[in-house]
């Protein structure tokens, strides 16, 4: 992999006096620079660490084959670290998964003001994180079980969840859930080949299934830009090789990725009720043609499920999160319902989850774990999980027993008195394939019955007090001559 670094601001072509925290991040980088094979007369010569190579400039921008260690051709840190970073999104990348890592660091912007009003002011709060930074122990050996990135970024959303509004909520799933899905997928398998999802943001949720079911390979494609991003940094950070992974950038919708491929597990938290073209090309689309007619423009719900299901194999299981409308909502949902339901059989379970555990939007929401390999007798299990979590400030937090709860019921497809039951798909169509689970798990609490006599007879007690209370009152009143 060649790597072309480009320096994005000029100076007078000499080195300024040094400091401190220039002194820091020449230490900083230069082991990793060395002294052999880098600035020789070889303008592509490899850094001894065997991952790029770096064709150096000096700050004139004019190429300069000799690194000259005393002179410091970047002047400061702020330069040093623009030049590297910006370098990087600036890639001339050559080799197998080069583009893996192209404009990985494109959404860093080293010049905004928002860093500081000068050059001096930028150096100085770069250099403050950097050496913030260096002071940290991180722990990264001990924290394979931690999603670093997705917590900070959780950290972050419940923070300014004000600023962060209802679709920076939707597009992070919470570790919890994240958790249920992936139990749920690798229910029944030793390994998976490869895992999916469609709409992967930050990557949490892919990690996390792939690491549960020791997946070979990991699939995903994200529309916004700077989560993509955010999803391939999370891949490296978590150890993931670059040729383990392929992230994509794109509207899975419109422009879907990975055309015919299918793929052992399926996993998503797509955006609840999202506009989409719906499009008449799309009545020719595998994806959707089946199913007869397309999902409303304005609720992308149904396309993204069928989206899914498309790239689903035929032993595979898939979890996605979805807004309860998807269980009721008639029209065209309805028809993709039943289809699903009636012609396919494919949906095996439904999972409602409490509401408010998502950022940024309070709505209750569920889970649908489909599987093609269903027999032809098999019922469809509903869990009402509603009820069951712990209030942490604003946010409802499923905890551990929670989560196990709902895993064991699945898997074992056991009946729990007002919290799951398993539904015959006759009993579906006599309820004309509606799925809202309150048709199916009873969860109506009996109150308790009022003795009409006993309130009377306190009523009538806490009457005689009052009255006995109000003769006091009215002789103190006449002691103090405010009433004859």
């Amino acid at each position: 992999m060649a790597f072309t670094l480009l320096p994005v601001f000029g100076g007078e072509g000499k080195a300024p006096p040094m400091n401190k925290e220039k002194s820091l991040l020449i230490d900083y980088v230069d082991p990793f620079i060395g002294t052999t094979n880098f600035g020789t007369t070889n303008p592509g010569a490899v850094c001894p660490n065997g991952m790029m190579s770096v064709v150096p400039f000096n700050v004139m921008g004019s190429a300069d084959n000799t690194y000259d260690k005393d002179a410091r051709w970047w002047s400061t840190p702020y330069e040093y670290t623009n030049c590297f970073f910006t370098g990087y999104s600036h890639v001339n990348l050559s080799g197998v998964g080069c583009s893996d890592f192209g404009g990985l660091f494109s959404d860093l912007d080293l010049a905004s003001p928002k860093l500081g009003k000068t050059a001096d002011d930028k150096n100085k709060l770069i250099s403050d994180v950097l050496i913030a930074l260096n002071g940290i122990d991180f722990g990264l050996q001990e924290a394979g079980d931690i999603d670093i990135l997705g917590d900070a970024y959780e950290y972050m959303i419940s923070q300014f969840a004000a600023g962060a509004g209802k679709k920076a909520g939707e597009f992070y799933t919470p570790q919890e859930v994240s958790q249920i899905l992936a139990e749920i997928v690798i229910t029944g398998k030793v390994r998976l080949k490869d895992v999916f999802d469609p709409t992967c943001g930050s990557g949490s949720l892919l990690l996390r299934t792939a690491k549960s079911g020791k997946a070979d390979s990991i699939f995903g494609q994200e529309k916004n830009p700077t989560t993509f991003n955010l999803c391939r940094m999370n891949m490296l950070l978590h150890g993931v090789k670059y040729n383990d992974f392929d992230i994509q950038n794109g509207d899975t919708l419109e422009a879907d990725a990975f055309g015919d491929r299918q793929f052992d597990a399926v996993v998503a938290n797509p955006p609840f009720s999202a506009d989409w073209t719906a499009a008449d090309k799309f009545n020719n689309d595998d994806r959707f043609s089946k199913a007869g007619v397309l999902a409303p423009r304005s609720k992308a719900d149904y396309a993204f499920i069928l989206h899914m299901i498309y790239h689903l194999n035929d032993g595979g299981t898939m979890a996605c999160v979805a807004p309860h409308g998807v269980l009721f909502r008639g029209a065209a949902e309805g028809k993709i319902r039943q289809f699903l339901i009636e012609k396919k059989n494919y949906i095996d379970a439904i999972i409602g989850l409490p509401a408010n555990i998502f950022y940024g939007t309070s709505i209750p929401t569920c889970i649908l774990v489909i599987k093609k390999c269903r027999k032809e007798d098999d019922n469809i299990l509903f869990i009402d999980a509603s009820k069951e979590f712990e209030k942490v400030k604003t946010q409802n937090k499923l905890r551990p027993e929670h989560i196990q709860k709902i895993i064991d019921t699945y898997r074992e497809r056991k009946e729990i008195e007002k919290y799951s039951h398993c539904a015959t798909l006759q009993e579906i169509k006599e309820n004309d394939y509606n799925l809202n689970i309150p048709r199916y798990v009873d969860t109506f609490e009996e109150e308790e019955e009022i003795d009409i006599h006993a309130v009377m007879a306190e009523i009538k007690e806490l009457e005689a007090k009052r009255a006995e209370l109000d003769k006091q009152i009215d002789g103190y009143l006449k002691e103090l001559g405010l009433i004859q």
